[in-house]
């Protein structure tokens, strides 16, 4: 028997409710965390109920997490303080964004330490925002790429353009309503090469589409990014590094024409040329055609002047000459056929340089659309390919899937089939031929058969044991 106090009592224990409570009630009566302002990115935001749900993390330099904390917008709060914050800066309350947060820690026993979120400092946003865009300018300018879409030189008479737009898209049917409906019947040669414009996948959709448009770049004048009205939160994806490093370097002049007047995204400070909407870049097109319309009917204004003052000048000077050696006067006249006769001349061979430098231009485009034919037909041939085998897996596990569901049933059936339950020492009892399943229905001096694993006996009731119910 061991003897008193060689095993001395530990202290009294709490019960985990006992801990939890207080660090609830340790929580609650810290004036710091009652009504505190925070500053956090958001993680993993969804609404559900009418309730906001989301993540509060803190990422160093090296973007590893060393914060995370559960935060909510209850219902109540949360219609206000979204209107507030869309007002002021256009946008959803979204995963990723960096926000100023008021509001109160809580814990409770079974969730844990909670934020509730009662305001969001939309200016701090604001403010993020705009940080986020200069720093990416500010990288472009240190790569020295900053202006170089600016700097390339934009064709006289901008008329084959690569649209890079969302397909069926109204902002890309504005844009094509106007170009191909202009009052001066210009004609254009616009090609669609669709993206994704709007959401996560906008960047790398936008520039998977700028490396379609490079591969055929000696097909095209210019590029138009357009992409037509509606929230400014879905302009996000235009706020990125890589799609307006891709832009900047171009080898093509640029015309963006994303949103309304109103928005404005590092797109339009690196593009070589930025319009409010869709159907102000068509306009821009239209207008820079119209110039160039202009400056060559002058130019034919100019030479046809040209030419005839030249004609009267000489036919005075040779007026003049009257009184002249005739010979002078025959010398003029012969310098001055000479000089014409150089001038006309020129006229065939200049016209036979353009057509042939056009006629040149035309076969590479022409081998160009070869290889593109090839291309696209050999990607759709792997297409084929890649799909035929995944539809072979696909039926071969299908089949195997079932084959094995076939087989369990099979398997089922067999152990549950009368032969095996019989053997495992249950009987089948009939009258006349017909399964019993009630005894109440067996009247005394029935002859009953019994049927077990390996063989029938027949019997007569002689005592019915049945009660009603």
């Amino acid at each position: 028997m061991n003897s008193p106090g060689l095993f001395p009592q530990g202290p009294q224990a709490m019960t985990l409710l006992q801990l939890t409570t207080a660090i609830g009630n340790a929580v609650r009566m810290s004036p710091v965390l009652q009504g505190a302002w925070v500053v956090a990115e958001l993680s993993d935001v969804r609404v559900n109920g009418g309730h906001c749900y989301m993540e509060l993390v803190e990422k160093n330099d090296s973007g590893q997490t060393v914060a995370k904390l559960r935060a909510t917008i209850w219902q109540s709060r949360f219609q206000y303080i979204r209107q507030k914050f869309m007002s002021a800066t256009g946008r959803e309350v979204m995963t990723g964004m960096k926000v100023m947060l008021n509001g109160t820690a809580a814990h409770h026993p079974v969730y844990g330490l909670s934020f509730a979120v009662n305001d969001i400092d939309p200016s701090y946003t604001l403010g993020d925002i705009e940080r986020l865009r200069r720093e990416i300018l500010m990288r472009l300018h240190r790569e020295g790429v900053l202006t170089r879409n600016k700097e390339r030189v934009m064709p006289i008479a901008p008329q084959r353009i690569a649209v890079i737009s969302a397909e069926g898209a109204a902002g890309y049917g504005d844009f094509i309503n106007q170009l191909m409906g202009n009052a001066y019947g210009f004609v254009f040669y616009p090609h669609l090469f669709p993206a994704v414009m709007q959401g996560d996948k906008t960047s790398s959709s936008v520039r998977s589409a700028l490396e379609r448009v490079y591969e055929s770049r000696e097909m095209w004048d210019c590029v138009a990014i357009v992409r037509g009205g509606g929230a400014t939160t879905d302009l996000n994806g235009f706020d990125d590094y890589e799609l307006a490093r891709s832009v900047a370097v171009f080898p093509l002049p640029v015309v963006v024409g994303i949103g309304h007047e109103r928005d404005r995204t590092v797109l339009d400070e690196i593009a070589h040329t930025r319009q409010k909407t869709p159907t102000a870049v068509a306009s821009f097109f239209i207008d820079t055609l119209r110039a160039a319309s202009d400056r060559t009917a002058g130019m034919v204004d100019w030479i046809a002047r040209y030419c005839t003052d030249r004609l009267l000048g000489e036919s005075r000077r040779l007026s003049n000459c009257e009184g002249m050696i005739p010979a002078l006067a025959e010398a003029r006249l012969s310098g001055a056929r000479a000089l014409l006769e150089r001038e006309v001349t020129r006229i065939p061979v200049l016209v036979s340089a353009r057509l042939s430098e056009s006629g040149s231009r035309i076969d590479a485009i022409g081998r160009m659309l070869g290889v593109l034919a090839d291309s696209k037909v050999r990607q759709s041939h792997e297409n084929i390919v890649n799909m035929s085998e995944r539809i072979a897996i696909a039926a071969d596990s299908f089949l195997k899937r079932t084959s094995a569901t076939l087989e369990s049933l099979s398997g089922m059936v067999e152990v549950l089939s009368p032969s095996n339950t019989l053997r495992r020492g249950y009987s089948i009892t009939r009258v006349g031929g017909k399964a019993v399943t009630d005894a109440a229905t067996l009247k005394k001096g029935a002859r009953i058969e019994t049927q077990f694993f390996n063989g029938k006996v027949e019997s007569e009731i002689i005592e019915d044991t049945i009660k009603d119910k």
